[in-house]
């Protein structure tokens, strides 16, 4: 490889570990603290100790308290759901890797807009990968960039004549158009997307590959960290929050087959899947609008429909650009979100063509997920009524948010060993006082079509 090559690719392996004991003893350790404090929670709230200053307010008549009895209830059943995800989670396996006798061939895709010098890290990094020569090829596409992005692109495609492609397009047609193109033209049994402004592991392929010895496995969804976790005090949370979005959420729905987001940064597909859901994918429209963002969401609703799983490979691990300032957090969770409403209504017309099983705990979990924003919205309000006699309340409030962050911090401590735990605390009185207004906005904005970084 030139020497130029050499100067973009990125140092890539996987650790966070900062000065916690390794090895079986500590997790054994950690995944105790975590079994005692279920118990703790779940005994508490059965023996009545934990709801009794509620209850006793309900009794007294107390119109406040009343208006967070069903937060009560909603605490119980949110309670139970941490359990049983803990049980899954425990129990979750990365599938094996795929070996080079047995690797498919595979067609990695990477859409491109507006990136620049990022892209040729993204494509370095593929190309770097472990995959068998000749099972390999990757297809990277210009959706119509204005700044040097093809430049970096043909420079990249140049190192790598016969494995890279380099396809432009003339106008920007968003990013579905742009990975439809890639779909339509790859020859591999199974496609991989990546992000432009990422970069993975060199066993992530071989990692991504082996779930699909499984005809029943339609869509894989990689491990996303963040690439620029040191960056700044955002990337420092983001990369908590989606290591315990990825490691503990999905770890949990993998078990019953029923990831329900494939991400764009790292993610699997069988080709003849893809192929055959292409074109309703493309065309998607929601409340008469055409479907833009959330591609990734809505391609792993589609798999779903079509009576094939959706799995997590742990062991396959990606590196993206996060949000490094407000403004742009602000604009992500939009679009999530917005995605994530119209999604979810789809999941419901979805989850009855799921095996029993995964469909009883889809719907457990969808329930309890859903039910978690008129709950807090009404906790919320209600408190801040109560707070203006009784200071103390709030008070009391932010202690629980501290002990509740803190208890889901020993599920990224058991699989980072990792001191960033505590940007996962801060990350939780973060999002109280400064997020609690993205999922309301989203629901009124739910048509909007606009990317909001172009």
């Amino acid at each position: 490889m030139p020497p130029d090559a050499q100067a973009v690719l990125p140092q890539t392996a996987y650790s966070t570990s900062v000065g916690l004991a390794p090895g079986r003893g500590y997790r054994i350790l950690v995944g105790t603290v975590i079994v005692l404090g279920l118990t703790a929670m779940l005994f508490a709230m059965l023996n009545g100790d934990l709801f009794r200053p509620i209850r006793h307010a309900i009794e007294q008549g107390n119109l406040g308290a009343s208006l967070l009895k069903p937060s009560l209830i909603w605490i119980a059943m949110a309670l139970l759901m941490l359990a049983l995800r803990t049980v899954l989670w425990f129990s979750y396996r990365p599938f094996d890797a795929a070996t080079h006798e047995s690797a498919p061939t595979m067609t990695v895709v990477i859409p491109a807009y507006n990136e620049g010098a990022m892209v040729e890290q993204s494509i370095e990094s593929v190309a770097a990968a472990r995959y068998p020569s000749g099972r390999l090829e990757i297809l990277v596409v210009d959706d119509g960039s204005t700044d040097d992005t093809w430049t970096y692109i043909q420079r990249a495609a140049s190192r790598h004549l016969g494995l890279v492609t380099a396809v432009k397009l003339e106008r920007n047609q968003g990013k579905r158009a742009a990975l439809a193109t890639g779909f339509r033209a790859a020859r591999g049994d199974v496609l991989v997307t990546i992000d432009s402004d990422s970069v993975i592991d060199a066993g992530a392929l071989l990692a991504m590959a082996g779930p699909f010895r499984d005809p029943r496995v339609g869509a894989v969804a990689g491990k996303v960290a963040a690439f620029n976790r040191d960056k700044g005090f955002i990337p420092r949370m983001l990369h908590v929050r989606y290591i315990l979005s990825f490691d503990f959420l999905r770890s949990v729905q993998s078990t019953y087959r029923t990831v329900y987001c494939c991400p764009g940064a790292l993610a699997g597909y069988r080709a003849s899947v893809v192929r055959a859901v292409l074109e309703s994918w493309l065309g998607q429209r929601f409340l008469g609008a055409r479907c833009t963002y959330g591609e990734d969401r809505a391609l792993t609703n589609f798999i779903l429909d079509r009576g094939f799983d959706t799995v997590y490979q742990g062991s396959a691990v990606v590196h993206t650009l996060v949000p490094d300032t407000y403004t742009k957090l602000c604009k992500m969770y939009l679009r999530w979100e917005r995605s994530y409403v119209r999604e979810e209504i789809r999941f419901l017309r979805i989850v009855w063509k799921r095996p029993l099983v995964p469909m009883v705990l889809a719907i457990f979990e969808k329930l309890i997920t859903n039910l978690r924003f008129p709950v807090a919205w009404t906790a919320t309000a209600t408190l801040a009524v109560i707070a203006i006699s009784e200071p103390l309340a709030l008070v009391r409030v932010l202690i629980a948010i501290g002990v509740g962050a803190g208890f889901y911090m020993l599920y990224y401590v058991y699989s980072e060993r990792s001191m960033r735990f505590v940007h996962g605390i801060l990350y939780a009185y973060f999002a109280f006082f400064t997020l609690w207004w993205i999922f309301p906005y989203a629901v009124l904005t739910v048509r909007s079509r606009s990317w909001m970084t172009r």
